[in-house]
């Protein structure tokens, strides 16, 4: 089966959250399960130190924006060095430092530099003579594709390929004023509200659910939990109509790349049969965030996240004096909205033998701290999937999550009567309720066989991509075989 995999971001070329690390691991499990795969995305500066491997294959590829004809170059490169990866250039639209936006907010023309990107997608499958069996796109940047495969010129090109979309995060939907639909190319008569319509503007994730043959998100909770009013950011009535062809896959996690045994990022190696190293890893993170020793027989609590409400960040000044009176550590790596840099910031100055911060984003340490740290905290108002609970349990460090999503579904609450548990959850989203879950897992850390026997438990679970990329090539023989019938 040959697919082509749309996606905004991928590890190691561009990263701001889990979506880069879904594509950068999943095709690779697709591949091994004897897939035909390539993978396609912008040309960031984040991947320009890459360029004299990744050559440009197709020069001036033709792509209209409105009524102007702006060409692209596609790169061609490798991902782990098997796997097809190319890259759509045209550098006022991607060769920026960021992403999609800077801190005081998303950049004025993601609409135009999303509407290029998909066309861009289209027109390079009919310039390569590509005609993949899938198109498998992700998040609202890549949701326009099978719409413009359906009702574009050259729609009947695609007649035998099948789309599934994936959303990784229904929040950031790429809603737009109408005046950007002309770019577009499509007919008028999809800006209903039947279709592209939403609310008098343009609704790019709306268009992805509609017109794919079959959509998924990644954790079998969440994909009922964006049907309701509380998790479908207004999109809840369109998906419980097409709940007929909505799943939840539940994200995996690449060992080869986040395990203590092998990771070359971390102090010191260690295995579930031998936990020394991971004791010279809490020095080291201790020595890097310039915090004292005297930390080191203390539980050690440790959040990775991007800093928007959605993570839950708004969760912690309400606590974080009542928790910094216990005798703890706390460590912070991340980015995003001004304000909670600010925050954490001041904070770190409130308490500088307690609490470290590092405002970036930083791949390194964000392994070192996985295996540095005890406790993981991730009190998501809403996960899809989540990968770094995941992480942190295979490093031995105890997620405090809340039962959200793929939150839920990953980490079992720990029960002191019966000694069972990967972790910990509290449900209300509410302060007290975050508080509480952390303190029980504070109090718990000085019985250390208990709290060594929950470490292990957390070790053992397996959530390897293998199981996951099988249930992918069953989603793209079912839309496969939509598509077929349709004919």
């Amino acid at each position: 089966m040959k697919v082509l995999f749309a996606t905004p971001e991928a590890y190691p070329f561009a990263k701001t959250g889990g979506l880069a690390d879904v594509s950068g691991s999943l095709p690779i499990a697709l591949r091994k399960l004897g897939c035909e795969i390539s993978v396609i995305m912008p040309y960031y500066a984040s991947v320009r130190r890459y360029t004299e491997a990744f050559p440009v294959c197709v020069q001036d590829l033709p792509v209209t924006l409105g009524n102007r004809l702006l060409p692209a170059d596609i790169r061609h490169g490798w991902l782990d060095h098997k796997i097809p990866i190319y890259f759509v250039q045209r550098d006022e639209f991607y060769d920026r430092t960021n992403l999609y936006g800077t801190p005081k907010g998303d950049y004025f023309d993601n609409a135009e530099r999303f509407i290029y990107f998909c066309k861009a997608v289209i027109n390079w499958c009919q310039t390569a003579n590509l005609q993949p069996d899938i198109i498998h796109c992700n998040d609202w940047q890549t949701a326009l594709i099978p719409a413009m495969m359906r009702f574009g010129v050259d729609r009947y090109y695609f007649d035998t390929t099948a789309t599934v979309f994936t959303i990784h995060n229904i929040a950031y939907q790429g809603i737009f004023d109408v005046d950007v639909y002309a770019l577009t190319g499509l007919p008028w008569e999809l800006f209903v509200p039947e279709g592209l319509e939403f609310w008098g503007r343009v609704n790019f994730m709306k268009g992805g659910i509609i017109y794919s043959d079959y959509i998924n998100t990644v954790s079998q909770k969440h994909s009922k939990e964006i049907q309701t009013p509380e998790f479908g950011f207004g999109l809840d009535g369109v998906l419980r109509t097409y709940s007929h062809k909505l799943v939840g896959i539940l994200n995996g996690a690449d060992y080869e790349v986040w395990d203590p045994e092998t990771d070359p990022l971390i102090a010191a190696n260690y295995s579930k049969e031998d936990l020394s190293g991971k004791r010279k890893c809490k020095r080291d993170l201790l020595d890097i965030y310039g915090l004292p020793q005297e930390l080191f027989e203390r539980p050690l609590l440790s959040v990775i996240s991007r800093l928007v409400e959605q993570k839950g960040v708004d969760l912690y000044p309400p606590i974080m004096d009542k928790l910094l009176a216990e005798d703890i550590g706390f460590v912070l790596l991340g980015t995003g909205e001004e304000k909670y840099h600010k925050y954490f910031m001041d904070l770190a100055k409130k308490y500088p033998n307690k609490v470290g911060v590092r405002i970036a984003y930083d791949n390194a340490l964000a392994h070192k701290i996985e295996a540095g740290a005890d406790i993981f905290l991730m009190p998501s108002r809403y996960e899809p999937g989540g990968l770094n609970q995941i992480y942190s349990m295979r490093y031995g460090t105890v997620p405090v999550v809340r039962a959200t999503g793929g939150l839920d579904d990953t980490v079992q609450d720990y029960d002191p009567e019966t000694n069972t548990g990967t972790g910990f959850k509290f449900g209300p989203y509410d302060p007290e309720a975050f508080l509480n879950s952390i303190l029980r897992a504070i109090k718990l850390y000085d019985d250390k066989e208990r709290w060594n026997a929950l470490v292990l438990r957390g070790m053992e679970e397996d959530f390897s991509w293998e199981k996951s990329a099988k249930k992918y090539m069953e989603l793209y023989e079912k839309s496969l075989a939509e598509r077929k019938a349709r004919l």
